[in-house]
């Protein structure tokens, strides 16, 4: 026999796809303080509007069911909607997933340049922004001014700027960039 507490964790989440702002609006059942508190999505009055990462993640590990137009669905689905305004979403949601799985907090930036911001659990609205993400996929060119434009513009001079790469294989591996002073011999 399951407790009522048991149950109540089993039962998933409502979310609505929103396709005009690209995000899911779970409305307030009683729960969605569970997920805010977890770091996920912002509170909008009596909803929880959740970012497409978010959506994504909770749907992956069975907490969020995903509704558009009253019918159920899948995550190819939630994925190829997404993917239609951009096309990088599957590499920014491997890291995302990633740095959720290692217990960060993590938040899509809005600044120019940064895919994500991380936060240790429990921080998360308590301190400054612990990392700043830049996501990159293997073999891609970019200018590193772009890199070094996006260091200046954090706190502190760029310490919590980490590029995360994403491999071939779907692995990341994180190199943490500090801006480098060099100074003319004399």
């Amino acid at each position: 026999m399951t407790s009522e507490k048991e149950e109540t964790k089993k039962i998933k989440f409502i979310g609505k796809m929103n396709r005009e702002k690209e995000n899911i609006i779970v409305e307030n059942d009683g729960r969605i303080q569970e997920l805010y508190q977890s770091g996920f999505g912002k509170l909008d009055g009596q909803r929880l509007i959740l970012s497409k990462y978010e959506a994504l993640y909770l749907f992956e590990v069975n907490k969020i069911e995903i509704l558009h137009n009253n019918r159920s669905m899948s995550f190819n689905e939630l994925m190829e909607t997404f993917y239609r305004k951009d096309k990088d979403i599957l590499s920014r949601y491997l890291v995302y997933r990633d740095l959720r799985n290692r217990g960060f907090v993590v938040k899509e930036s809005l600044e120019d340049g940064i895919d994500f911001h991380a936060y240790p659990r429990g921080d998360y609205k308590v301190n400054s922004i612990k990392y700043a993400i830049f996501v990159l996929n293997e073999g891609y060119e970019i200018e590193f001014e772009k890199i070094f434009e996006s260091i200046k513009k954090i706190k502190g001079g760029g310490n919590g700027m980490i590029i995360a790469v994403l491999d071939r294989r779907g692995e990341v591996i994180y190199y943490q960039v500090s801006e480098a002073t060099f100074y003319e011999k004399r």
